[in-house]
């Protein structure tokens, strides 16, 4: 398959192509902060290239995760690879908290002895407004598509963060080149790493989550239950479980006793279509297994969806 942008311009491109453009865009500014941090001794760019390097990660992460997770299940991996996502992100997480300590440390020791340090603020303006101009050209090919995507949304939502770190680095840099003030590159440094910690949090708990076999974030066991006595012949649910292989990916499992009769007539194979596909429509659990079982001589069935 060949991905082609349309004639409605760069913008209305797929959703992976737009993604990997800002990629490309937030990968090459990272590095260009990440130089300019160690010619001009800005920690104030350092900590948005840190900040920047959330997105990239995240970036690269899915598109990594996504190919690795397209591998099939074998008879020792019989979920496939979904999970390297996960184990990508808590990898990701550690990096963020990490650089965030250690901006933070070094922010505060400059502003606690602001004479032994001296910026380069006109450099550090310079690849701030660089950082600055990316962020804004990613969110410009981003504007449209985030509109119909949750995923590209939240890519919209990132750089639209970076654009207010590149923004503190400026005002930093601005305030160095006119009045000299050095501890105003500290300072910034400090906003961005405070920026990045809870995302670096939120992150740590999504995975311990998953890791954990918590069921989904707003998914409640108790409503599904209910879907699923309200069926014609379904007396009762037990030993349900629902749990998620990665973000997105959640897996239900549940023991369903129903009328005899209903049995008898042979509907059980139509009942169990009827609930694994009220578990796709109302609660978009693809993956669902339901064992059947007679409320009065314990007989069951299994099916798989």
């Amino acid at each position: 398959m060949h991905d082609h942008a349309p004639a409605g311009g760069i913008r209305d491109s797929s959703n992976r192509r737009l993604l990997t453009i800002s990629l490309c865009l937030t990968a090459t500014v990272m590095i260009v902060q990440v130089v300019g941090a160690l010619l001009t001794g800005s920690l104030a760019l350092l900590a948005d290239a840190a900040h920047m390097f959330t997105d990239a990660s995240a970036l690269v992460v899915a598109l990594i995760a996504s190919a690795v997770a397209a591998r099939p299940a074998d008879d020792r991996r019989t979920f496939g690879y979904q999970r390297a996502e996960v184990f990508g992100a808590l990898i990701n997480a550690v990096i963020l908290i990490v650089l965030s300590v250690l901006v933070g440390v070094e922010g505060i020791r400059r502003l606690l002895e602001p004479a032994e340090t001296e910026v380069a603020g006109p450099l550090m303006l310079v690849v701030a407004v660089i950082g600055l101009i990316a962020n804004a050209v990613a969110m410009w090919l981003l504007s449209s598509a985030q509109k119909t995507s949750i995923n590209v949304r939240g890519a919209y939502l990132e750089v639209l963060g970076d654009m207010i770190g590149s923004a503190a680095v400026i005002i930093a840099a601005i305030i160095i080149v006119t009045t000299g003030w050095m501890p105003a590159d500290a300072i910034a440094s400090l906003l961005i790493a405070v920026m990045i910690i809870p995302r670096a949090i939120t992150l740590l708990r999504e995975v311990f989550s998953v890791l954990a076999e918590s069921a989904p974030k707003n998914t409640h066991v108790s409503e599904i239950r209910d879907h699923l006595l309200a069926f014609n012949g379904v007396t009762s649910v037990h030993d349900v479980h629902v749990w998620q292989l990665t973000r997105g990916a959640p897996v239900f499992t549940a023991h369903v006793k129903v009328d005899p009769a209903l049995l008898a007539t042979g509907r059980s194979a139509e009942l169990l279509e009827e609930l694994q596909a009220c578990l796709t429509d109302h609660f978009d659990v693809a993956h669902s297994t339901f064992q059947i079982e007679s409320a009065a001589a314990g007989e069951c069935e299994e099916a798989h969806a």
